[in-house]
């Protein structure tokens, strides 16, 4: 088996997203290890379809677009593929999120496209693509066959980077018992992780354990985020 051509100079279209700058700051970990070594060395040898599938905030997106930055892959965003003509996208890796609320037409031409030389399709979902319900039992069978990859709701190890990171952004040095703290306290996601610490930030007090404590534990505020 030959390696696959380089992908051409990449275009920008329409609705492609801004990629992060590269892997930097991402935490490989039990929860997502499967799923980045998958991505480690694909689509270099073979094309085709590739799922990610996780709850919310588990990092499967990041994992989408930082291989989209490797491969220089079209990197499109739910049910905006529709209005990208497929042609365009012939021999080009694409990276498709929020791959459920894409229409069935639109999903079975990019699963085709993916076949032909050059071209590869990774999708990330909450749900594998063989739980997505379709009328056309075309992109059915196609569907029960594309091979996925489940990426975990974030491990400790994972939380902690998000929640760092978080505050590295508003240059926050919380006390060193707060992350630990807040751990075993929020719900496990990245969307968690960024309002607690906006809420924090919002204090403009230093953030030690016990400001954490009356902002998660602090009656009707503490919201759906936080147990």
């Amino acid at each position: 088996m030959t390696a696959r051509p380089s992908p051409p100079d990449q275009m920008r279209l329409p609705l492609q997203r801004d990629l992060p700058d590269g892997a930097e700051g991402f935490v490989v970990s039990d929860s997502n290890l499967a799923a980045h070594e998958a991505l480690g060395d694909w689509p270099d040898l073979i094309g085709g379809v590739l799922a990610l599938h996780g709850p919310e905030g588990s990092g499967k997106s990041r994992l989408g677009q930082i291989w989209a930055e490797r491969v220089g892959a079209v990197a499109l965003h739910g049910a905006e593929a529709a209005l990208i003509d497929p042609l365009e996208l012939e021999g080009r890796p694409v990276l498709l999120d929020r791959a459920r609320d894409v229409d069935d037409e639109t999903l079975f031409h990019l699963i085709n496209l993916a076949q032909a030389p050059g071209g590869a399709l990774l999708l990330a979902a909450r749900e594998p693509p063989s739980a997505w319900s379709t009328s056309l039992p075309d992109l059915r069978s196609r569907l029960d066959a594309v091979r996925t990859i489940a990426v975990e709701a974030p491990d400790d190890a994972v939380l902690a980077a998000m929640l760092e990171a978080r505050f590295a952004e508003r240059g926050i040095r919380p006390a060193k018992d707060v992350v630990p703290w807040l751990l075993r306290r929020i719900d496990r996601s990245a969307a968690a992780a960024a309002a607690v610490v906006e809420r924090l930030d919002a204090m403009h007090r230093p953030v030690t354990r016990a400001l954490a404590r009356a902002v998660v534990e602090g009656g009707d505020e503490s919201g759906e985020l936080f147990e």
